[in-house]
C-alpha cells in the first residue's frame, strides 16, 4: 500500500466540500457562474487556512 500524504487524502475536491472559507467560496462561485473571471487572484493568509485548496479548486473549475 502506497503512502499518501494527509493533505492529499483529505483535500476538498470542489467548492461544496470546502469548509471554513464561506466568503471566499461565495465570491469565487459567483465569479464562475457569472462568467466574469478576474485576470488574477491573490490567496493570502496564515498557514492551514485553505489557500492552496481554494486555488486548486478554482483552477480545476476553469
Amino acid at each position: 500500500m502506497a503512502y499518501v500524504a494527509l493533505y492529499r487524502q483529505w483535500r476538498p475536491q470542489n467548492f461544496a466540500t470546502l469548509v471554513g472559507q464561506q466568503p471566499v467560496k461565495q465570491a469565487l462561485t459567483n465569479a464562475l457562474t457569472s462568467g466574469r473571471i478576474a485576470h488574477a487572484y491573490l490567496f493570502d493568509g496564515p498557514s492551514g487556512t485553505g489557500k492552496t485548496s481554494s486555488a486548486r479548486i478554482l483552477a480545476n473549475a476553469l
